[in-house]
């Protein structure tokens, strides 16, 4: 067995462990701890298969920025640990076990049936070894921007359609928080005169007597 294998072997069990980390904890710090870590092992993975782009976007993006804003969503919503409460869903327990032994079987499935490599995309800095180039930048750049150039513009079209949603829900929910934030001033200055008003007429009334 040869040192990648050993290695892809390592990463694949640190993200399991690290996968069942998150379902198992309840405090959710240690949940976006173990989801980094499972982040971390996929680009592990991906630098075993020559895919040195992908771990890196995996590390820069994923494990580094997205990881940061769910730590701090957590933050600010002041998410703290699970409270044990009645299992009112126990069939879905029932139902898991069957799923995860179907899962597993189908994995076993495509490992034994797929034996074949993706093929190699030719790299013209490297013509003598075309499969070690297959992650690099220059072979996504190329695949990218030549065979799957409709898929990626429609992808970035609809990215830009969920910002601009993303957009309008906010600037909605803020003109409702607006309103009502000025309905509640209101009120209560209204509240105010009227016990103001009390007060006057019940110091002109000690004032009579």
């Amino acid at each position: 067995m040869e040192f990648t294998h050993v290695l892809f072997l390592a990463f694949a069990a640190l993200a399991v462990v690290a996968a069942f980390n998150i379902i198992l904890q309840r405090n959710p710090i240690y949940c976006a701890i173990g989801l980094i870590v499972v982040l971390c092992a996929l680009a592990g993975l991906f630098l075993t298969l020559h895919a040195q782009f992908i771990a890196a976007i995996q590390i820069i993006v994923y494990a580094g920025a997205i990881m940061v804003l769910f730590v701090f969503v957590i933050m600010l919503l002041n998410v703290r640990e699970e409270e044990s409460k009645t299992d009112r869903q126990k069939i879905l327990k029932v139902i898991a076990v069957p799923l995860f032994l179907a899962l597993l079987a189908e994995v076993f499935v495509v490992i034994r049936l797929v034996n074949n490599s993706p093929p190699a995309i030719a790299s013209a800095a490297d013509n003598t070894n075309p499969a070690a180039s297959l992650g690099s930048v220059e072979s996504i750049a190329t695949a990218m921007f030549t065979t799957y150039v409709l898929p990626f513009e429609a992808t970035s079209v609809l990215i830009l359609m969920a910002i601009v949603g993303a957009m309008l829900l906010a600037r909605k929910n803020s003109k409702d928080d607006f309103e009502r934030i000025e309905q509640a001033l209101t009120l209560e200055n209204d509240e105010t005169e009227q016990a103001m008003q009390a007060d006057a007429e019940k110091s002109k009334e000690e004032v009579a007597a």
